[in-house]
């Protein structure tokens, strides 16, 4: 007989390898209420252990890049009178490639105000040292990456140019992303490493949480109806992507990697619940 708390951290894990809260519900025999109260829960917990063991880091370079979803309709659709929130979202992600830990993310409009929070929260969490750090060519970065470092960082854009399809490209290649035609780099202040001037890692990991998330995959029904249920999902996420998921790469976990933990962490250790295995 399964327990209760084994059966929770079942439906979290569920729901972190990609199932929606509906196939979750099908598979467990949960009700969905009471699945999404549970994400709420192991999201909270999820974002205190965030806070509390991501200080200090070691990190040396930092790529960022941004990942578009949407919350109940895309912007298109938004009508005047519906909520603020409605429309595209936005999770800003930092990741170190050296240890494929990542230390930081932000969840909100893309906009200037939510830049400047992302480089202010990067930088609480890194140790007092000079970073290399690149981002894509997003304009409000600069003056964002300025107020957070204070020029205390080698700061690099990249700017990625993509063409047209091509005239021979089935009609198959509307699911596809456009080619890229030409990458330019450009020194914002500081003197990076042109070798190290890359976002490949943390575009990456932004296909992974595609993948991993189901809220994220692209021409589904599981799309986010509230923007709590989207920050508790996110961060739930990357905390276990840190602590608890081997990167196959590294063959031991991000956090381990960065020498914030010496063992690989459960699910339940991540959820702080008494359970078995899962």
């Amino acid at each position: 007989m399964i327990s209760q708390p084994d059966l929770a951290a079942r439906a979290i894990q569920c729901l972190l390898e990609g199932c929606s809260i509906r196939s979750t519900e099908r598979l467990m025999g949960l009700n969905r209420n009471t699945i999404m109260a549970l994400l709420v829960q192991a999201g909270e917990r999820a974002a205190k252990l965030m806070d509390k063991r991501m200080r200090q880091l070691p990190c040396r370079r930092i790529q960022s890049d941004e990942l578009w979803t949407f919350l109940m309709k895309k912007a298109k659709n938004v009508r005047k009178d519906d909520p603020a929130d409605f429309g595209d979202q936005w999770v800003y992600v930092a990741l170190d490639p050296d240890t494929k830990l990542v230390p930081s993310f932000v969840i909100g409009k893309r906009s200037s105000e939510n830049t400047q929070a992302f480089m202010r929260d990067l930088r609480s969490r890194i140790a007092d040292h000079r970073i290399q750090l690149t981002t894509d060519a997003y304009i409000f970065y600069q003056k964002a990456v300025e107020a957070a470092f204070g020029g205390d960082a080698d700061f690099a854009q990249l700017t990625k140019l993509f063409g047209d399809y091509g005239q021979h490209d089935g009609p198959d290649a509307r699911y596809s992303p456009p080619r890229i035609t030409e990458v330019i780099s450009k020194v914002r202040s500081g003197n990076p490493d042109p070798r190290h001037i890359s976002t490949s890692f943390v575009e990456r990991q932004n296909l992974s949480m595609r993948l991993s998330i189901a809220r994220f995959t692209r021409l589904t029904l599981a799309f986010s109806r509230k923007l709590e249920h989207l920050k508790v999902a996110v961060t739930l996420y990357f905390a276990h992507y840190n602590f608890c998921r081997v990167h196959r790469s590294l063959r031991v976990t991000p956090a381990m990697q960065a020498g914030i933990t010496d063992h690989v962490w459960s699910l339940c250790e991540l959820l702080q619940i008494p359970c078995h295995a899962i």
